[in-house]
């Protein structure tokens, strides 16, 4: 768009340029990869959304972006948080839209998700997978940004009085993926992500009749009901820090406590991370 194109003529081209996408997605003229990870869906209709989540609802300040990667391949490990895990799809878009080469960062997925119908076909196509080493090292070794949250379900579904505080790494899988393959380490801490739906209490009778890990109750839902899904207005503070190299320790892959020390070098990173952002940030909600 440029300063002399009529507003009548944007929108006909805006219209013209969604009429094509309808039409090349009906037709099936669109390419997906091996894992089923779709770029043009991705970029097109899903990016646009959590771009304006990030930017306009969360006000997110990123920093650190300079450490990951620009083409080769790297782990980017997060701390996990939310009730409803929007911090990863979050922390996709980001390094889509502040990345220079715009990288996309393809997410170790829970097998929960995998399960579902509809969830599995949308994390698919967002550029997940199973949350395995053979899928890690595969999208490693050809040179993708692949992110992991090794809390889990720990992490996404604790109280909201343990907000901040990490928890166990399991047993450090992603440590030997990423020694196998030489890809660094890139430790990133997410501050906002524990205020959209504070869970006050998990009624675990239910999560177990449904099938889940937990079932929240935060403080809009489900009072509010549907209006409850709607996450708070939470100001978002994410730092990517220096990476941590894996070459050196190419040898070591099946030693438990080379991966046990580094994926406890990794956990303290975060976990200091989080206490400097926390300290920038007193009001959760302020801008």
């Amino acid at each position: 768009m440029t300063v002399s194109d009529p507003p009548g003529d944007v929108w006909d081209q805006r219209v013209a340029a969604g009429l094509a996408f309808l039409r090349r997605r009906l037709a099936g003229q669109y390419d997906v990869d091996e894992f089923g990870f779709d770029p043009e869906l991705t970029e097109s209709v899903f990016q646009p959304v959590l771009r304006a989540l990030y930017r306009d609802w969360f006000r997110t300040e990123i920093s650190g972006v300079e450490h990951v990667p620009s083409k080769s391949a790297g782990l980017v490990v997060g701390n996990h948080s939310g009730t409803v895990a929007l911090d990863a799809m979050v922390l996709s878009a980001i390094l889509y839209d502040e990345h220079p080469e715009h990288r996309h960062l393809r997410l170790l997925t829970a097998d929960l998700v995998l399960r579902l119908p509809f969830l599995s076909e949308l994390a698919r196509k967002l550029g997940g997978t199973m949350a395995c080493n053979p899928d890690a090292e595969r999208l490693l070794t050809g040179g993708e940004l692949v992110s992991v949250f090794p809390e889990g379900f720990k992490g996404v579904g604790k109280p909201y009085s343990q907000r901040y505080k990490l928890q166990r790494f399991g047993r450090g899988g992603f440590v030997s993926a990423a020694i196998r393959t030489g890809a660094p380490i890139i430790p990133v801490a997410i501050v906002g992500a524990e205020e959209i739906y504070p869970m006050l209490a998990d009624v675990a009778p239910l999560a177990r009749l449904l099938g889940l890990p937990y079932f929240p109750v935060t403080p809009t839902f489900p009072l509010l009901g549907p209006l409850g899904l709607v996450p708070l207005p939470s100001k978002w503070l994410i730092e990517f820090c220096p990476p941590i190299p894996t070459t050196q320790l190419a040898d070591h892959a099946d030693d438990p406590l080379v991966v046990f020390n580094l994926a406890d070098q990794v956990r303290e990173t975060i976990q200091q991370a989080l206490h400097r952002l926390l300290e920038r940030r007193p009001d959760p909600f302020g801008r």
